[in-house]
């Protein structure tokens, strides 16, 4: 059974929808405020257009690079005009690097000892 693309489009905009409305319901509950439906339906479609946006700006990236996989390096781009995100996505990818770099060296260690063996 496949979904059409506009069937899964429909499905995306929903479960966007949904988790908007469950973070506005939380962060209400924190700040003893409340979100219209309204505002939260405003706040999905940017949300749902943005992630659009940037999909298709990371095809690009990618594409402009002879690449078919985005790759971290084009998320950085993305990312670019927000100082704060971009700090953000910067650190996410060095501590990934890092439990790479550590993975890496325990499979090789590990590998190592059943060599001698």
């Amino acid at each position: 059974m496949s979904l059409s693309e506009d069937e899964t489009r429909q499905r995306l905009k929903a479960a966007v929808h949904y988790t908007v409305a469950r973070m506005c319901q939380k962060m209400g509950e924190e700040q003893s405020r409340e979100f219209s439906r309204q505002a939260v339906a405003a706040i999905a479609e940017t949300a749902f257009r943005q992630c659009d946006i940037f999909a298709k700006d990371l095809e690009a990236f990618a594409k402009h690079a002879k690449r078919c996989t985005v790759s971290a390096e084009d998320v950085k781009l993305l990312a670019r005009r927000s100082t704060a995100l971009s700090v953000h996505i910067q650190k996410k990818s060095e501590e990934v690097e890092q439990e790479q770099k550590a993975f890496k060296k325990k499979r090789k260690s590990k590998e190592s000892d059943q060599s001698k063996e």
